[in-house]
């Protein structure tokens, strides 16, 4: 079978349900925009069986709508509480926050802030797939986990996305370094009895992966956060969704593979950056490594998934550009893009998980 062939067909049969990111082998026939008598029927982008944009700025969600609700009390699978909070009344930023059962008072755990992956236009903190991952890595560090619900496209183009996570971050930092006397607003309860600023881990998959890389590398630009500083302890990059103009490695050059990815980008900023910006590209930018705010990264990948050349290249410049500091890198035979989602408690997805639990534990 053809090498482009054999990849399609791969992508097929592992994306379902759509966990981070979102391709079909028929995309690329109908990516292009259809024209009908009623504006509203006029599609500016879709994605058969995941999402339809039109013209006139409706959108319909075919996958990611579905959600769990949160175990306030424990998961009886793993005792586990979960509750939902406004992390930033003034910007309505919300979040689901896990942590682990046994805890004495005091005991400070490490912070693990996710973001949540699905092409940055599905999915959320609540989507049964990042429930249970979340869920899974607080009691297995044991940590706090703080899933973000950011924005998503096309409703709030890239760079919405961005700044959301990077307010999550801010006030994470000052929950955990709230006092007794400070407004509920200031004081999610949780964090600040039991979360440990001086150990923020930023984590997610896929697109959720791209925004922890760009979230670090704005946090040293921008001199910091009070109370944390200008580097968190670690970032964990799970099957990163990066891009960019150029075929990369063994990347296919057909143009009809690589239109079904280029113009997904374009659809979720707005046409505002192109491929080859650092924040879809940090390839073509290596010069802002030496930025980042971190010592420690995991980049974690798949022999099949669609992003491996970019993960790979990723490990290796990052070590090249000048950044001092330690690197992580864990690649899966056999398995296709974030598999370690619909696939939880696999045996190969039992061995990622426990890559990115002891990573979290050095940090």
């Amino acid at each position: 079978m053809p090498e482009l062939s054999r990849r399609v067909l791969c992508a097929a049969l592992l994306v379902a349900p759509l966990a981070a990111l979102f391709f079909r082998p028929s995309i690329r026939s109908l990516l292009k925009p259809h024209t009908a008598m009623d504006p509203d029927s006029e599609i500016e982008f879709q994605m058969p069986g995941v999402l339809r944009a039109y013209k006139s700025g409706r959108v319909e969600r075919f996958d990611g709508t579905e959600i769990v609700p949160p175990s306030p009390a424990g998961d009886p699978a793993n005792g586990v509480a979960s509750k939902d909070v406004v992390l930033d009344p003034a910007a309505n930023l919300s979040a689901r926050i896990y942590l682990p059962p046994g805890l004495e008072p005091g005991k400070k755990l490490p912070v693990v802030v996710f973001f949540h992956g699905g092409a940055f236009f599905v999915h959320t903190a609540a989507s049964p797939l990042y429930h249970k991952y979340a869920a899974t890595l607080a009691a297995e560090v044991p940590a706090l986990v703080v899933s973000v619900d950011y924005r998503l496209a096309p409703e709030h183009r890239v760079p919405a996305a961005y700044d959301d996570a990077f307010a999550a971050l801010k006030a994470v930092v000052a929950s955990c370094r709230a006092e007794p006397g400070d407004s509920e607003a200031e004081r999610e309860p949780w964090l600040a009895a039991h979360g440990d600023a001086s150990r923020v881990v930023l984590a997610g998959d896929s697109a959720g992966a791209n925004m922890a890389h760009n979230i670090a590398i704005r946090l040293r630009k921008e001199g910091g956060i009070e109370g944390l500083g200008d580097a968190v302890s670690g970032i964990a990059l799970l099957h990163p969704y990066f891009w960019g103009k150029e075929p990369l490695g063994a990347e296919p050059t057909d143009a009809g593979y690589r239109s079904m990815f280029d113009p997904t980008w374009d659809f979720v900023c707005g046409g505002r950056f192109d491929l080859d910006h650092p924040y879809i590209n940090p390839l073509a930018s290596p010069e802002e490594w030496k930025q980042l705010g971190s010592r420690r990264v995991l980049v974690t990948t798949a022999d099949q998934c669609w992003f491996v050349e970019r993960a790979r290249a990723y490990a290796e410049g990052i070590k090249k550009c000048g950044w001092e500091g330690e690197l992580e890198f864990y690649e899966t035979k056999g398995e296709g893009h974030v598999f370690f989602l619909p696939k939880h408690g696999s045996d190969n997805a039992v061995k990622e998980l426990t890559v990115v639990v002891d990573f979290v534990r050095r940090c």
